[in-house]
């Protein structure tokens, strides 16, 4: 069946292209891409034919362009919110989940303002989560990694 273009699709597509560039999907790029599925709306029946359009087995259903989706939309902070949250909760970030966040927030257009408040947010739902210091650590650490400027 092919793909319709949707600009949730498209960025779906765009991040499993990062998470594929080492030729590897590790199970916690997995945990994010199916959080990420989810949130933009790509059906769980349309995530293998994205993974062929991602390794370029199949053509892309973009054939407009994607000017079309590049505009930022309202959910796009809590869906990059989502990914993150999804990031810090596991033991270890791994360089490939830095880079599927710095591209899902530069795809997203995720300002400097608006990461300040989804990191607050993270930060003020960490007092209520037990494993809530270990996610702060974790969230230092992206900051430090991957500064947003």
């Amino acid at each position: 069946m092919a793909l319709t273009a949707t600009r949730g699709l498209y960025l779906y597509i765009e991040v499993l292209k990062t998470a594929l560039e080492d030729d590897i999907l590790t199970d916690d790029e997995a945990v994010i891409l199916k959080l990420l599925a989810t949130a933009l709306g790509v059906s769980p029946f349309d995530v293998g034919d994205a993974m062929d359009v991602a390794k370029g087995i199949d053509p892309s259903p973009f054939s407009d362009g994607v000017s079309n989706y590049s505009s930022h939309q309202i959910g796009d902070a809590t869906t990059y919110q989502t990914a993150l949250v999804a990031a810090l909760d596991d033991e270890v970030i791994s360089e490939d989940e830095w880079a599927m966040l710095n591209g899902l927030r530069n795809l997203l257009g995720i300002q400097p303002d608006q990461h300040a408040l989804i990191e607050e947010a993270i930060r003020a739902m960490s007092e209520e989560d037990e494993a809530g210091e270990r996610r702060i650590e974790r969230l230092a650490r992206f900051n430090t990694v991957c500064p947003y400027a």
